[in-house]
């Protein structure tokens, strides 16, 4: 579904990315991890055409999308999550779900159903302003709001940040129920543990480099990533 080859990439004359390359098929989780400052949020980025200086591959359903703009690329099907719950907070969570369907505007009320029956939260407060919303409310709308435009790769940055165990876990369920109605995943997040977890493959980077790759059960149990990762031994 998507091949990365030889990404760079910039901001003005800092390079963060240098020759990364990732694959991702139809209906994979795949993860990638490692630590600050690694460029696992540029990598995000330059898929989604937010990155203005760039260069190497990037293929999508087998048609490069390096030169694509961020518009055409939602409209070619891949969706991001941006971390940070980014809601418009003075907008009620029905008008925050609508604003997702900019781009594909029939069939926004079956969608929008859809949506409000995966998050049961949502549909009780579909009616108040995004920006009363518990962290954990808002990034079930951002994934909500993704989800508008039937997306078929889904792009999230950090979709755990800020939040209690609990509602960590009930994210990633989420993620995992989307992703299960046939919708891929690139998930970059800090808590390895858990996304390596249900994640059928995964890559690490170090200094905007890829450093191990593998499936996500076998990195679990690799030692490198256990001692710099995953806190030691569990």
């Amino acid at each position: 579904m998507l091949k990365i080859s030889n990404l760079d990439a910039w901001y003005g004359k800092i390079q963060i990315l240098h020759k990364v390359g990732i694959e991702i098929n139809d209906g994979e989780i795949v993860s990638i991890i490692g630590p600050n400052g690694a460029g696992k949020s540029t990598l995000l980025k330059s898929i989604f055409g937010l990155v203005g200086k760039r260069k190497g591959r990037i293929v999508f359903n087998g048609k490069e999308i390096s030169k694509v703009d961020t518009p055409n690329i939602v409209r070619r099907g891949i969706c991001y999550v941006p971390q940070g719950r980014s809601v418009f907070p003075s907008l009620t969570v029905k008008e925050n779900l609508e604003m997702g369907a900019f781009t594909r505007l029939k069939g926004v009320k079956k969608r929008l159903k859809q949506v409000l029956a995966r998050f049961p939260l949502l549909k009780q407060r579909k009616n108040q302003k995004a920006g009363l919303l518990s962290g954990g409310e808002q990034q079930m709308l951002s994934l909500g709001r993704a989800l508008m435009l039937n997306p078929k790769l889904l792009l999230l940055d950090e979709p755990s940040l800020g939040l209690s165990p609990r509602i960590k876990q009930q994210i990633f369920e989420k993620i995992k129920e989307i992703n299960n109605e046939g919708i891929a995943v690139l998930i970059v997040e800090q808590n390895a543990r858990m996304s390596l977890k249900m994640s059928d493959r995964a890559y690490v980077l170090e200094t905007g480099r890829n450093k191990l790759q593998g499936r996500g059960k076998d990195l679990l149990k690799d030692k490198r990533v256990q001692n710099l990762y995953l806190g030691g031994e569990f």
